[in-house]
């Protein structure tokens, strides 16, 4: 764990006064993915920076469509512009149909640069725990709102108790469907990462101490799994999770379509860092999304019928769990 915690670390130094493209795209590999999946490659040229899908790291029984690879594309293009804005680099964000799609980072003009986001890029975390059950003032809930307003994206928060026990339902049912789905379970299993060791040597998937399990011996974590890790238990520990929640936020872009999955991911980034900035946590919720005859019902508690929803997240204030790894910026740069 010591070895593990040493090389997340090291990923998370800050940025030199002048840092190149390599250290802005290893800021850029901290943004919040799928699965912890890190779908994403960057080709760096002349006056641009692409950011690119890699398709080898779908997930396919979860994201039969891709929509949350092009999601985790936009989070990772949000932090690479912040961070080299931050760093006197400006410029701005395009997305480009052509081929796959791929974002673009334009370099040019700099804007204003948004400190407290950029400062908060490697602390972020999805934080997999319970909560503390305070409200969020007024004040904050408008930063939030403020930080994620993202033109084709509309943002959604839910504070209301007997709202959240409702979007509670469709977790639970959502959790309860895709437990059921054999598919669903082998891919899951191939993104786990029970030892350190394994975290470390892969810098991708979802460690089981980031969740607050116990790590284990790589060959015992799957048996453990088989034995406790069951719909019902996951379904309780959902419904605590979000009982402790202070509210839920749920993004919806105006259409769907990878451009427009692209902007939800940015709009959900850049509330990720604010929260962050706050002092605030954040997990995702996404079963609701990822189940397709569940998303009418959170469409219309979010009041916007009709519309695909994009991302559920919690919120809410807690302690901080051990950090996700990444893979290594030479390992994600193509030419």
């Amino acid at each position: 764990m010591a070895d593990r915690a040493a090389a997340v670390a090291a990923m998370r130094t800050d940025l030199s006064p002048m840092p190149d493209m390599y250290a802005l795209i290893r800021y850029a590999t901290l943004a919040a993915n799928s699965h912890n999946t890190q779908p994403w490659l960057f080709r760096i040229a002349d006056k641009k920076t692409e950011v690119l899908p890699d398709f080898s790291r779908r997930t396919p029984a979860v994201d039969p469509d891709d929509h949350h690879l092009f999601a985790s594309l936009g989070c990772a293009a949000e932090n690479l512009s912040i961070a080299a804005n931050a760093r006197g680099i400006g410029g701005r964000l395009r997305f480009e149909p052509a081929g796959d799609g791929s974002i673009i980072y334009d370099v040019g003009a700099r804007a204003e640069p948004e400190e407290a986001l950029y400062r908060a890029i490697p602390r972020r975390q999805s934080t997999r725990a319970e909560y503390d059950g305070t409200q969020v003032g007024a004040d904050d809930l408008q930063a939030l709102r403020r930080a994620a307003s993202i033109p084709g994206v509309t943002l959604v928060l839910i504070s209301g108790r007997a709202q959240i026990d409702r979007l509670r339902d469709l977790v639970v049912a959502g959790n309860e469907t895709q437990m059921a789905d054999q598919a669903f379970m082998s891919e899951l299993k191939t993104w786990l990462r029970f030892s350190p060791r394994r975290a470390v040597s892969t810098g991708d998937g979802l460690f089981g101490a980031c969740s607050g399990s116990p790590a284990l011996p790589e060959w015992l974590g799957p048996l453990a799994l088989d034995l406790f890790f069951t719909a019902e238990s996951e379904s309780k520990k959902y419904t605590r999770q979000i009982a402790s929640s202070a509210g839920i936020a749920v993004f919806l872009a105006d259409k769907a379509d990878p451009e427009h999955w692209v902007l939800a991911g940015r709009a959900c980034q850049r509330f990720a860092l604010q929260a962050t900035a706050l002092g605030l946590k954040h997990a995702f919720l996404n079963q609701p999304v990822e189940v397709p005859e569940l998303r009418p019902e959170l469409a219309a508690l979010a009041g916007l019928p009709g519309r695909r929803p994009d991302i559920v997240m919690r919120f809410g204030r807690s302690s901080e769990m051990p950090y996700s790894a990444r893979r290594s910026v030479e390992s994600v740069v193509v030419t």
